[in-house]
């Protein structure tokens, strides 16, 4: 796979790590059987690679994947607690000059807090440095990521000026400063600070904001069964390059095959990803 290059499923990754499908070993169910499963059925299994047709509240189709219990390995918050500590005191320097620029830049707190959603839907408190100016009207994201999150293509042609691109471009509420904070990822510092305090990993699922998770499809809920994270699978492999949905598998396949050595190579791939800011948000 080349650089920059998201796999054409989120699953297919090589090393043996998944099947080329969530669903291709289950060898013991035909398409007809697993399309017959009801939802509770599917969240009751036993980890059993399965595929189930379900109906959202707004009556269309959608598919829940489900290859493996979601499970977090051992070692996970003892890693998380290591590398936040020793990130922050390494980052300090560099955080007091970047909270420094951002107040030079205009009014407002250098840090930004805002309420996200963390693991089973529980609320939390978000830190990054601010990159937009203080008391913006946050409508048009609200639309974006209504379209965004429905897949409405063409809702999102016209927002993007026709560019193929999965994200809000041309926002004229991020700063000078905001946008190079954008580009390398260091707004996200200061979400180290909620790794200490056990709100996020290191990698994790990204947390949306409760509008965004009002909504959700049903089976996209899945992706809120782990610790939110500052980095991911869909961080490295997709980024603004995919669809709201495919973004979704993607955090759904890493919760479910989480390991050290996994966390390892998204923690060192997410550093190239920092300096060369491709897909940045």
């Amino acid at each position: 796979m080349g650089e920059g290059e998201a796999p054409a499923e989120p699953w297919a990754v090589g090393e043996g790590e998944a099947p080329a499908e969530p669903w291709a070993d289950d060898n013991a169910k035909s398409p007809q059987e697993r399309q017959s499963m009801t939802k509770e059925d599917l969240e009751r299994g036993s980890g059993m690679a399965t595929e189930q047709s379900a109906i959202d509240a707004d009556g269309s189709a959608a598919q829940i994947y489900q290859v493996r219990q979601i499970k977090v390995y051992r070692s996970k918050r003892v890693i998380d607690f290591i590398i936040a500590s020793i990130g922050l005191l390494l980052a300090a320097p560099f955080a007091a000059i970047i909270a420094l620029l951002i107040r030079v830049s205009g009014p407002g707190p250098a840090v930004f807090k805002q309420t996200r959603i963390g693991k089973d839907g529980k609320e939390f408190s978000f830190f990054k440095f601010r990159s937009m100016r203080v008391g913006c009207d946050d409508s048009s994201h609200r639309q974006y990521m209504k379209l965004f999150i429905e897949g409405d293509e063409e809702g999102l042609d016209k927002f993007q000026s026709g560019r193929k691109i999965y994200k809000l471009t041309g926002d004229d509420r991020v700063t000078a400063i905001g946008k190079f904070l954008r580009r390398t990822s260091l707004d996200e510092l200061p979400q180290l600070l909620n790794v200490l305090r056990g709100e996020m990993s290191i990698v994790g699922p990204r947390p949306h904001i409760p509008y965004e998770v009002n909504m959700y499809k049903e089976w996209h809920r899945r992706r809120l069964k782990g610790n939110p994270g500052i980095t991911g699978w869909w961080q490295i492999h997709g980024r603004s390059r995919v669809t709201f949905d495919e973004s979704v598998k993607m955090d759904i396949w890493y919760l479910e095959h989480q390991s050290v050595i996994l966390d390892i190579r998204i923690m060192m791939r997410t550093i190239t990803k920092a300096i060369v800011g491709r897909g940045a948000c």
